[in-house]
């Protein structure tokens, strides 16, 4: 091999040993890298970003709108939801919880060296489908048909939707056994095998008693909710009326009225009867919270009333003791003074010590 093409071939190592996006036969220990990161709505992501030689520089994370995170570790974005996690020369974590649709993006980790280098970590969100909704039924007769339709919300990406019977994933059209023929025509998809309706029966007031005005709600669930609801006695033969609503209201409550109750919530895709045994006490007094309440408040006032009486009592006696006899000027002369103008002058003129006072007419 000649010296010219030893220069060249030496030339052509050296391009490619520095190629910026050749065949990295030599890694930039300056260039930072980070990684791709996926997270569910409602979740919590880590960013981490890490560079080898930070050439006294530090590190920073920016959003997919080009607004400074955190540059080392000052808080540059007011955003509680965005944490730092790990701040050093060599590395910068940051969290971000709570994660929305629209924290999707490309963040950008940068390090101002010269030049300045960058790296990219792409955040994927991913949406959770909500409860799928079923709409379209209604009565049918026989050789009649009707569609049903499926919908979920809030997917990314966007949710396979399929029907069931059981276990048994059902396509086209089905014919339902019922005490007449249905035949639906399935379009969409529904996960859910389908909300049969329920029911629960709630009474206001819990306790009830003789007397007393009674209402039991029946509580119908299902998709779609039970539209219909009948009450039922148990050795009643015909079916109770409500008067309001999905409600059997009691105006004045007797002992006759005890028994077991029953309501059945009705909807398209089948029925649910629920059951209350209903047991009317007597009409004595129930301790209640405002008995209970006027009860302390009766106590504090006997109290105050109790520490009013002591300070009286250690008042008086105070009073008492500092009780003294006080004399006036005829009082401290009366002894051994036939008359007033007598004790007066005594009294002037009996204090220990004292001169007697003279007056002189000129």
């Amino acid at each position: 091999m000649g010296a010219p093409a030893a220069a060249a071939l030496l030339l052509l190592l050296a391009c490619c040993r520095w190629a910026p996006g050749g065949a990295n036969l030599s890694q930039d220990d300056s260039q930072p890298w980070t990684s791709d990161e996926t997270v569910v709505a409602g979740g919590t992501v880590v960013l981490k970003c890490q560079v080898k030689d930070h050439e006294d520089s530090s590190l920073q994370w920016s959003n997919p709108a080009q607004q400074t995170l955190y540059f080392g570790e000052k808080r540059a974005l007011r955003d509680n939801r965005i944490q730092l996690v790990t701040s050093t020369p060599h590395e910068l974590s940051i969290s971000i919880s709570n994660v929305a649709l629209a924290d999707e993006g490309e963040y950008t980790c940068s390090i101002f060296t010269m030049p300045v280098r960058t790296a990219k970590s792409l955040v994927t969100v991913l949406g959770i489908p909500q409860k799928p909704i079923i709409t379209g039924y209604k009565s049918l007769r026989e050789k009649e048909t009707a569609t049903l339709n499926c919908q979920s919300s809030g997917s990314k990406p966007a949710a396979q939707l399929t029907w069931k019977k059981g276990d048994q994933e059902i396509r086209g059209e089905y014919r339902l056994p019922q005490s007449y023929w249905k035949l639906l025509s399935w379009k969409g998809g529904c996960g859910d095998e389908g909300d049969t309706p329920t029911a629960m029966i709630r009474p206001d007031p819990p306790h009830p008693r003789e007397g007393q005005k009674l209402s039991l709600h029946c509580e119908g669930r299902g998709n779609p909710v039970p539209q219909k609801y009948l009450w039922m006695k148990e050795g009643s033969d015909p079916p109770l009326k409500m008067t309001q609503d999905s409600a059997l209201i009691f105006p004045f409550l007797n002992k006759s009225d005890s028994g077991t109750y029953g309501c059945t919530a009705i909807s398209n895709l089948g029925s649910y009867t629920a059951y209350f045994t209903l047991n009317v006490n007597d009409p004595s007094p129930v301790p209640s919270s405002s008995s209970t309440y006027h009860a302390i408040i009766g106590g504090i006032v006997a109290f105050i009333v109790f520490l009013l009486l002591i300070l009286l009592i250690f008042l008086g006696h105070y009073l008492i003791r500092h009780k003294g006899t006080y004399l006036t000027h005829e009082a401290k002369g009366s002894d051994d003074a036939p008359d007033a103008d007598t004790a007066i002058i005594n009294a002037e003129g009996g204090q220990s010590g004292g001169d007697d006072k003279k007056e002189y007419f000129i």
